[in-house]
């Protein structure tokens, strides 16, 4: 009876008790796993009661509608109502109802409260009922650009790759600013980034722009130092910055093959130090202190306690380097709310100033990059990425306890290529306690990321119908899918885009379920088409022409190989070495298959014509011209092996450019032809993940000759495309 009980609670929690596996069979969930995954979702709640937070659905908390749309809510157990709606505009809608509550249609967009007052006996009673009611468009916010049918494009960067003249050892706001300057004289769109989020000061190593401390404010190892103007006034910053001894330093990050993330953020953090003061000694109606003070209030608790984080960390780091994060701090600072942080905030507020100090000069810097986009006319800009989760003892997790389920964390499902799955090692938000909460904690985070930019890329964004949960301590193959309110997410998604004129884009790679495939299209969200992977049943790749419209196209992305990679076997080659194919039967097999995508790719281009730049490197005896198909001889002949060509290159982006999608982003590594991937998911000490630069600077990469033909190239193309 007990198991037959938890089961039914792990069923109204969402834990699902089967699924569809990556060979389209269905996949049993054993029990155990769903037990345990309610007790992590459950923690803090009385045992008779674990999922006590799971809404009454005749009396909810929070109810999402699109605008427009009629809506009646069942009134339980009581006769009469009068009912009155305060929108967040201040208008006030009212009146009075039996047995049922039908919503005006009319109902501006916004976040509303409703209130309910039973009558009873003709007395009014004291127990009203108030909840909130958000009013969400159907889709999210598109650019006029692309409503009247452009075809836009842009670049993809993970930007602490970037080398430049003036920056220290890794890509920063200045970059970005160049490169957004140097894309729109070029016709681009955008540059769309890695996510920028709040990593860790005091730990640079923990790279992983996709493992953060929080995904609210920002990462400051991007702060162009150079560029800041109290760093540039003060008379010590600026002997220390002409100091042979920092020059030198800054010489060896420059030269560095691979990010020297702890050197770099060593010589941002002395300069940041002692530019500081010199801010400090700004009078209190200098209009700069005025606006770092107006952060600071917008931001609120969550700014703050952000600041605390990172300066707490820093002094417990530097004391003891096993102080990774929260969950193995003295545990007296474990809780943000506890004394010990308290008696810490009230003896070091310059040290948690500071730090407040970095997040607003780096939000300065990421506003001043999304203007000058705008004055150059780019219809999008930026578009940021915000990731799946973030690190388990971080700072949003640390301020938001409630809400993370500390003892599971998410990840994939195993699949062909990976049949252990995947563990992230982030914990995931509990889909109840966000319900509660009126999705609060989900509407803060869209705004975070909304932010300074003209769309949002969401990783994984499966995540708002469902998520792979692991039990604490086990294997990803071990994991259950948790349902979250996919409907209502999107909603909130919709409203949000719309407020903050913001494009989404979904990433929706792996497994995609069939069920959030039109909710997404018809919420407005664009897909993701990586050009590998697109490919019908027949294992032909896809005419440009075949692609659908709301969507983006990309050639690879920061988990897939480059694209010389991905033609010379480079990923498959690195991960043999580093022993990521211990199956010899397996790796024989992907290779043999990675022949098949090569010969298969050359069939496609040659079938539409983008072939004919290759008459100079094959011994062709015909005439080609510009789009002519190659002979069926020459066509055979570029079926045997042939190594990567600037030719190749070429015809594939030509082929990508006129693909039918709205959007197409491309990657400078395949600009410069480069080999080496970015990130090798699945590896950790394996691969220096999130530290390969780009091989030339920003400055020499627009002055070649040979990268200004093929941005020409795809700007024509794109414009054939419209």
């Amino acid at each position: 009876m007990e198991n037959k009980w938890l089961d039914d609670l792990a069923t109204e929690a969402g834990i699902t008790s089967e699924y569809i596996n990556a060979y389209g069979k269905p996949q049993a969930i054993p029990a155990e796993t769903r037990h345990r995954i309610l007790e992590a979702m459950s923690k803090n709640k009385p045992v008779d009661r674990p999922v006590s937070y799971l809404q009454d659905s005749s009396s909810p908390k929070v109810k999402v509608i699109i605008q427009g749309q009629e809506i009646t809510l069942p009134l339980k157990e009581l006769n009469s109502y009068q009912w009155q709606i305060t929108t967040e505009q201040g208008e006030v809608f009212h009146g009075h109802c039996q047995h049922q509550l039908t919503l005006p249609s009319d109902l501006p967009l916004g976040y509303h409260t409703l209130t309910l007052i039973p009558k009873v006996e003709q007395e009014v009673s004291s127990q009203q009922q108030t909840m909130q009611l958000i009013v969400a468009p159907e889709r999210c916010y598109e650019p006029k650009a692309l409503m009247h049918g452009e075809k836009l494009w842009g670049a993809c960067v993970q930007l602490y790759t970037l080398r430049s003249e003036n920056n220290w050892g890794i890509g920063d706001f200045g970059d970005l600013k160049y490169m957004l300057q140097e894309l729109a004289l070029r016709g681009g769109a955008f540059v769309g980034l890695n996510p920028l989020h709040a990593i860790y000061p005091a730990m640079p190593e923990n790279a992983s722009p996709y493992s953060p401390s929080s995904r609210h404010w920002l990462n400051i190892i991007y702060i162009a130092v150079h560029q800041v103007e109290d760093f540039k006034d003060s008379a010590k910053a600026q002997a220390w910055w002409h100091a042979p001894e920092t020059q030198l330093k800054l010489q060896q990050t420059q030269q560095a093959e691979w990010v020297d993330y702890t050197a770099v953020m060593a010589l941002k953090m002395a300069a940041l130090r002692l530019a500081y003061p010199q801010f400090k000694s700004r009078t209190g109606d200098d209009p700069q202190k005025i606006a770092f003070q107006q952060f600071v209030t917008k931001g609120g608790k969550n700014l703050y306690s952000q600041a605390v984080y990172d300066a707490l960390h820093h002094k417990l780091y530097g004391e003891n380097q096993t102080y990774w994060g929260w969950p193995v701090w003295p545990e007296k600072y474990r809780e943000f709310d506890s004394e010990a942080v308290k008696e810490f905030c009230h003896s070091h507020p310059q040290e948690i100033e500071f730090f407040l100090w970095l997040q607003w000069i780096a939000d300065i810097q990421l506003a001043e990059c999304f203007t000058t986009s705008q004055s150059h006319h780019m219809p999008i800009g930026i578009y940021r990425d915000l990731a799946v989760g973030v690190a388990q003892g971080g700072s949003e997790t640390w301020c938001n306890r409630n809400i993370y389920c500390t003892q599971a964390s998410v990840g994939a499902p195993p699949d062909i290529l990976g049949p252990l799955g995947q563990n992230w090692g982030l914990p995931p938000m509990n889909p109840h306690v966000l319900k509660a909460q009126s999705y609060q904690p989900f509407i803060e985070l869209l705004r975070s990321n909304m932010r300074h930019c003209g769309a949002l890329r969401i990783d994984h964004v499966m995540s708002l119908l469902r998520l792979w949960w692991i039990p604490q301590g086990e294997t990803a193959d071990k994991g259950v899918y948790v349902h979250y309110p996919v409907d209502d997410l999107l909603a909130i998604l919709a409203l949000e885009s719309q407020r903050n004129h913001c494009l989404v884009i979904g990433e929706d790679l792996g497994i995609v379920p069939e069920e959030i495939v039109d909710k997404l299209r018809d919420r407005g969200v664009y897909s993701y088409k990586v050009f590998y992977f697109e490919r019908n049943e027949q294992g032909e790749y896809r005419s440009p022409d075949e692609y659908p419209v709301q969507a983006m196209a990309t050639i690879t992305t920061h988990d897939l190989p480059t694209l010389r990679g991905f033609w010379q076997n480079g990923d498959l080659t690195l991960g043999e070495g580093i022993g990521l194919y211990p199956d010899k039967a397996l790796l024989a097999e992907l290779y043999t298959e990675r022949k098949r995508c090569r010969q298969a790719l050359l069939a496609s281009l040659n079938q539409h014509g983008y072939l004919s730049e290759l008459s100079e490197t094959l011994p062709i005896t015909e005439p080609i011209t510009d789009k002519q198909p190659l002979s069926q001889q020459t066509a055979l002949q570029m079926q045997t092996e042939h190594p990567m060509s600037a030719s190749i290159n070429y015809a594939v982006h030509h082929y990508i450019a006129h693909s039918n999608c709205a959007l197409l982003g491309l990657q400078p590594e395949d600009w410069l032809d480069m080999e080496n991937p970015v990130n090798i998911p699945g590896t950790t000490e394996e691969y220096p993940n999130w530290r390969r630069k780009l091989n030339v600077t920003l400055e020499a990469m627009f002055t070649d000759a040979h990268i200004r033909q093929l941005l020409q190239t795809v700007r024509e193309a794109r414009k054939q495309a419209s």
